[in-house]
């Protein structure tokens, strides 16, 4: 018998039980956790998550502590999470939130949301020092600077607070684990997608806030390919951390440069900025291709009406529900478990595979506050 049976007849025990039960979103929550934690294939995440969810558990003691979950993994109290983040308010990050919410709801803790709304270094090491001096239980922080975050990393351990890095990481910096994209190597792969699109001419690469570790290593990779192909520009140009503003320094950038062949993007306000603003000037009927990262509303309904040839999924909700998870275990276990590299992986999507991203609405997308996938 593999060590994965148990699991899937505990599943079957428990989906059979809730179909005798009226529906409700948390246990359809429970229901879609259970199946994801099994198409994972990690048996013991998937007894967590079900024990978590109420399945089956009948230790009153875990009950009368405030959380199902305090008794599968003996932990008291209801441990306290900060998320530092350096665009507290971009789009990009709503799925994030609502995965941290919902790794919360399943754990029976709390998180808050701070940092900075336009990668002010400044504010997110004080948001950080802040979270250490009031006693956070463990600290998920997006590292978009190389040395900025070392001393509040080592005063949150040193004080024994678990710090994880989620969105960006830092070489050199102490922290236990890092949960979001291999940055550097998408990159590469956004380059080969490039040179295939456009193989010569002016190509002009956007991103948002040059250095910041979270992109920067992206426009990186797709230089190193790119510079390696004889016949292909490149022109990088920084567009900003606001939205409105990416959006009219691309626009510009259009106006002023009618020989660019591809406009790519970097980041999610700059890809969709990228997008609206090929649209805008009918630029696809001149040949001019474009694409670049992540998932807005926006650049959904513009790539299925392509208006550009891809964009980059890094499974933002991922980033943030497995902190949480993290952070949580490794409390609960007494820093004996719990911490894990998670790469949340390089999704292109094109006019055709984000068709289902814009027929449903999905907490996993941000485009919803429901649980579960519903129809749009």
């Amino acid at each position: 018998m593999s060590e994965l049976d148990p699991v899937h007849e505990a599943l079957e025990r428990l989906e059979w039980q809730d179909s005798k039960q009226e529906q409700t979103p948390q246990s359809r929550l429970a229901a879609v956790t259970r199946r994801t934690a099994l198409t994972g294939g990690a048996a013991g995440m998937a007894a967590l998550l079900l024990q978590a969810c109420g399945g089956g558990s009948s230790n009153t003691t875990s009950q009368a502590q405030g959380s199902p979950a305090s008794g599968v993994f003996g932990s008291s109290g209801k441990p306290k999470f900060v998320f530092v983040n350096h665009v507290t308010t971009n789009p990009f990050f709503v799925p994030t939130k609502y995965g941290a919410d919902d790794a919360c709801k399943l754990l029976g803790c709390t998180y808050q949301w701070t940092g900075s709304q336009n990668s002010n270094v400044n504010e997110m090491v004080n948001a950080m020092n802040t979270a250490v001096t009031g006693g956070a239980d463990g600290i998920a922080v997006a590292l978009v600077d190389n040395k900025a975050f070392n001393q509040p990393t080592d005063a949150a351990l040193k004080a024994k607070i678990p710090v994880v890095a989620y969105n960006a990481d830092a070489q050199g910096n102490s922290r236990l684990a890092y949960i979001g994209q291999d940055l550097f190597l998408s990159g590469q792969e956004m380059g080969k997608r490039i040179s295939q699109l456009v193989p010569s001419g002016d190509v002009a690469l956007f991103i948002a806030t040059p250095g910041s570790a979270n992109i920067q290593p992206r426009i990186d990779g797709a230089q190193d390919v790119l510079k390696k192909k004889s016949g292909i520009t490149t022109h990088v140009i920084a567009t900003g951390a606001a939205v409105p503003a990416e959006l009219s320094t691309i626009d510009s950038y259009a106006v002023g440069h009618s020989s660019t062949k591809g406009m790519f993007a970097v980041d999610a306000g700059s890809t969709q900025s990228v997008a609206q603003t090929i649209q805008k000037h009918n630029l696809r009927s001149k040949g001019v291709k474009g694409g670049g990262y992540d998932l807005t509303p926006t650049t959904q309904k513009l790539l299925a009406g392509d208006q550009i040839d891809f964009t980059i999924d890094q499974q933002p909700y991922l980033q943030g529900f497995f902190p949480v998870v993290e952070l949580y275990l490794y409390k609960a276990s007494g820093t004996l478990s719990g911490i894990a590299e998670i790469n949340t992986g390089l999704k292109f999507l094109d006019k055709n595979t984000v068709k289902p991203y814009n027929t449903t609405k999905t907490r996993y997308e941000g485009t919803s506050s429901q649980p579960g996938v519903n129809k749009a």
